[in-house]
């Protein structure tokens, strides 16, 4: 089987690539990443020379070239990771996500229905996204396959469309898709701009830690190997034209992450307990920022018997442990230099 996934140089993205490489070695693995500067291919130096692995250097905007490819190794499945994911970003730039999460994925979908058109057995289109395409959610209630799209930010509203347009080519053209909407990752190899990367990295550079509005926002939190295993079980055992919601029944208020964040640092750096809680500073809200996020996960366990396998306590501590014992790769991913590494590598 030959699969392609893009967006496999990302945080979540490399997970998957990693585990498929070596849990299936009679799979071919493609990994399509633009190498924006989210995607590192440091986070896959230890598979690099699998001999079932092969990585491509190209941008899902590019329809002539995704064209080509899926002409030219002839996929039999796609997981489509590679998106603009940061909402901050999005209301700086919403046309850049507009131009990935929706053409990015419409040429995509184009070249899958082309190649497929005339036998759909065996094929997949899996299509990842977020939970954030159902909107806020109040004090009380859970996010099911079933909750009406309501999205708030650029990024949001650039994710439900694509999910739209996947379910859409499977009613109009009968391609075979499944969509899964996860709860927020963190993990190893996690770009630090986001909130549990970017504060480990500010707490050991005795930086402020930014926290916006009253730090009461709500969201769901999933280490990323457990979505990689979601991941992999839903290509393999899910049901086509199905959505499954992936969280970790594990729901935190920003402030109280950033409170537990800084005394596992402080005991792992040796500084005195509540010396990183000096760096909490409260700043102005963005725009359209949801309240609180949570997944109801129950058909993904009743259907495909997949639940969370790591506790949040426990995923922290391993999330912290690897950043401190990897403080050159977050040098490096901080300050770009990973990019001399592809450039050694692949020219």
């Amino acid at each position: 089987m030959k699969i392609l996934i893009t967006g496999g140089a990302g945080f979540i993205g490399s997970h998957v690539v990693r585990r498929l490489v070596n849990i299936y070695p009679k799979y071919q693995i493609f990994n399509l990443d633009a190498l924006t500067y989210a995607g590192n291919l440091e986070n896959l130096k230890d598979i690099e020379n699998a001999p079932n692995y092969t990585f491509i250097k190209a941008d899902i905007t590019d329809a002539n070239f995704i064209n080509t490819l899926f002409k030219k190794f002839k996929f039999d499945g796609v997981i489509h990771l590679a998106a603009e994911s940061h909402v901050d970003r999005s209301i700086t730039d919403p046309l850049a996500f507009v131009k990935t999460n929706v053409i990015g994925t419409m040429n995509l979908l184009n070249a899958a229905k082309e190649l497929w058109k005339n036998d759909f057995q065996g094929k997949r289109f899996y299509h990842i996204s977020t939970d954030e395409v159902y909107g806020s959610l109040g004090e009380t209630g859970l996010f099911t396959e079933s909750t009406s799209y309501d999205p708030n930010s650029p990024y949001s509203a650039s994710k439900a469309s694509s999910d739209h347009f996947v379910r859409a080519y499977g009613e109009t053209y009968g391609l075979p898709y499944v969509i899964t909407n996860c709860s927020n990752n963190y993990g190893p190899n996690h770009f630090p701009e986001k909130l549990i990367p970017l504060f480990i990295n500010n707490i050991i550079q005795e930086k402020p830690l930014p926290v916006y509005g009253d730090g009461n926002y709500t969201r769901d939190w999933l280490y990323v190997e457990d979505h990689a295993r979601a991941i992999d079980l839903v290509f393999h055992k899910g049901r086509n034209t199905e959505t499954y919601n992936i969280g970790g029944f594990n729901e935190w208020k920003n402030i109280d992450l950033v409170k537990l964040l800084c005394k596992i640092m402080d005991a792992k750096l040796g500084r005195d307990s509540g010396k990183s809680e000096e760096l909490i500073t409260y700043v102005k809200d963005r725009p359209g920022h949801d309240l609180r996020y949570a997944i109801d996960a129950n058909k993904i366990n009743k259907e495909l018997g997949w639940k969370p396998s790591v506790t949040f306590e426990e995923g922290l501590e391993r999330t912290i442990d690897w950043y401190l014992e990897n403080e050159v790769w977050l040098n490096n991913v901080t300050f770009g230099t990973y990019q001399d590494y592809y450039k050694k590598q692949y020219h």
